[in-house]
């Protein structure tokens, strides 16, 4: 018997803001989100550089909003939170969502700043399978969160730990504080547990993902970019997730996490359960995408063989002390410094030439309620999220991190110290 709906929906540049809207009307946000209640938008920055795939769109974060607004749910905060790889004030701002947040009078954020958010103890309210494990001394979670509604606001790609990522992983950045990483070789359990937390401290849990670009390959940074057109929408966090695998030509229940979602009744795993509404012809399409592990970076065979493999013993225990900020330097060095600038323009050539990536560079001169916007022209010789200036800009960031390293060690004896909070 049918148990969720998943709204999916083909759509084209002209109309994007129009389907969004329809999108979320489809995927039941009036019954999923509880009125009068605060709504956390949560987006999702992979990378602060605009690689297209890897991050919320413009798009998808403008359409979510004018769609919220249309149906009484104006309060809304977006909350944010860094990694190891991501800053979130230069992510929001390349990516081209801070100036929608000014537009909409969206307020924001930030879980990782003290005086914006406190952290308080979780108590679970079910048995957890790796969380009361990897933090021994109490679960932590942003206090804020407690009795909102959420909105998460992920893509269509693969992901290096987890096979695929959407709905279910966006919570990990927003419910784990900068200890997330002590997760990872439990990374599927984790996603489960998050899952059963979201149930119990939201009022409404929703999930809107974009696959206007969709990645494939070592995600969820250095992939190959697609143009695949459609967009998703759900109250199932699981069903939604499982629909987005099957379109990327994975089978759902072999996953570990959605498979161990559905076999505790968190959500709708197996595709012949799920009602899709919407566009049934897009929803039954195969992408055949080859996955995360085929033809890994250096960086995400190294973080394998830490979390899983033969280092696991002799490094992954220092992410776990003051010494962690290592890992930022090498991802900067990494990711920022050598793989953007050198692979990003290349990889995102075709994906630039679209529509699509026409769009993006142009999004800020257009007028969503315009009769028909303007010819977006021909795509640009040379863009600027790529190449040398991005070397340049790379520089700047390993600068700061190096100069941050102290502070952040500092940071994190004390987080330590109170119990890893």
């Amino acid at each position: 018997m049918t148990r969720s709906r998943v709204a999916v929906i083909k759509t084209e540049p002209s109309r994007i803001l129009e389907d969004y809207d329809r999108l979320l009307q489809l995927g039941g946000v009036d019954k999923a989100l509880a009125q009068g209640s605060t709504t956390i938008l949560k987006d999702n920055i992979s990378w602060h550089f605009p690689y297209l795939s890897a991050n919320t769109t413009p798009w998808q974060l403008e359409g979510t909003i004018r769609s919220l607004q249309k149906r009484g749910f104006t309060d809304l905060v977006s909350v944010h939170n860094n990694t190891v790889v991501t800053d979130p004030y230069r992510g929001e701002k390349l990516n081209k969502l801070a100036p929608l947040y000014a537009k909409y009078h969206v307020a924001e954020k930030y879980n990782f700043k003290s005086d914006e958010i406190r952290w308080i103890q979780y108590v679970p309210k079910a048995k957890m399978l790796a969380l009361d494990k990897v933090y021994p001394r109490g679960i932590y979670i942003p206090e804020f969160f407690v009795g909102k509604n959420i909105v998460h606001l992920p893509t269509v790609k693969t992901h290096i730990y987890t096979t695929t990522t959407g709905a279910m992983k966006n919570a990990f950045g927003g419910l784990l504080n900068e200890h997330r990483h002590w997760t990872h070789p439990v990374i599927h359990q984790t996603l489960v547990d998050l899952l059963m937390i979201q149930k119990k401290i939201h009022r409404g849990v929703f999930a809107v993902m974009d696959g206007t670009f969709a990645g494939d390959g070592p995600g969820p940074r250095c992939m190959i970019p697609h143009v695949k057109n459609v967009m998703l929408a759900s109250a199932d966090q699981v069903a939604i997730d499982a629909v987005a695998a099957k379109l990327m030509g994975f089978d759902p229940l072999s996953i570990q996490f959605i498979k161990t979602a559905h076999e505790l009744g968190l959500g709708v795993g197996d595709p012949a359960e799920i009602e899709i509404v919407g566009d049934a012809d897009a929803a039954r399409e195969n992408w055949h995408f080859v996955g995360p592990f085929d033809k890994m970076t250096f960086a995400s065979r190294m973080q394998h063989k830490i979390y899983w493999g033969p280092l696991k013993g002799p490094i992954e225990w220092s992410l776990k002390t003051w010494l962690a900020p290592w890992a930022y330097v090498a991802s900067v060095l990494y990711h920022d410094s050598f793989w953007y600038p050198l692979m990003a323009k290349r990889n995102m050539r075709e994906v630039l030439a679209s529509d699509w990536g026409r769009l993006f560079r142009n999004w800020e001169a257009l007028a969503p309620d315009a009769q028909g916007w303007p010819d977006l022209g021909e795509a640009p010789a040379e863009w600027k999220g790529g190449g040398w200036r991005a070397f340049a800009e790379s520089l700047r960031v390993l600068a700061t991190c190096v100069r941050e390293a102290p502070e952040i060690a500092a940071r994190r004896r004390r987080a330590l110290a109170a119990g890893g909070r």
